[in-house]
């Protein structure tokens, strides 16, 4: 599995992709708006889990690569999560601080977003993230989605839930081609 844009091209993980992704998930600013900052087993767990995940469901997070170089600068995927009490498909993304305000979240999960309703029979698909990260929710807006939800997590924090239909997806296509 490959998907490719004008800067990236994002595959499947493999346990080769560990130093890189340890860089991005246990870097404190990247994960703050999480419950927690990776460690070693973390890691190798979130590399065991999407592997898992594309036994299982053909898709979860992939390695987010530079096309100049190859480098793993993070990750973005679809993943089934719990948002609120349901099982939704999700559109995540971690970039390394390094290569953050660039675009490549935005381009990525536009991918991720076109690959969806493409490969798959999902007529929506969801971003969530802390209310407070407003990083992620500009990248979520980018992706032509709209604030849908908010409501008090786990964690006694806000959430906020963004998404886009199958429809709304089609519908932007249409009116950038027209362009």
């Amino acid at each position: 599995m490959k998907i490719e844009t004008k800067r990236l091209f994002l595959r499947e993980m493999t346990s080769e992709d560990f130093n890189a992704l340890y860089a991005v998930l246990a870097d404190s600013d990247i994960m703050q708006h999480y419950p927690y900052t990776f460690d070693e087993t973390r890691v190798k767990n979130w590399l065991n889990k999407n592997i898992e995940r594309y036994r299982v469901f053909g898709f979860g997070l992939w390695a987010v690569c530079l096309k100049s170089t190859g480098e793993v600068i993070g990750d973005c995927g679809l993943t089934m999560q719990n948002i609120g009490g349901t099982i939704l498909p999700e559109i995540g993304y971690h970039i390394a601080k390094a290569h953050q305000c660039q675009g490549f979240a935005k381009e990525a999960a536009q991918a991720v977003r076109d690959w969806t309703f493409t490969h798959t029979t999902f007529g929506m698909v969801y971003s969530y993230m802390k209310k407070a990260n407003i990083p992620s929710a500009a990248t979520a807006r980018a992706n032509g989605m709209t604030l849908l939800n908010e409501f008090t997590d786990s964690e006694d924090e806000q959430t906020v839930v963004y998404g886009i239909s199958r429809e709304e997806w089609q519908n932007q296509k249409i009116s950038k081609e027209s362009i």
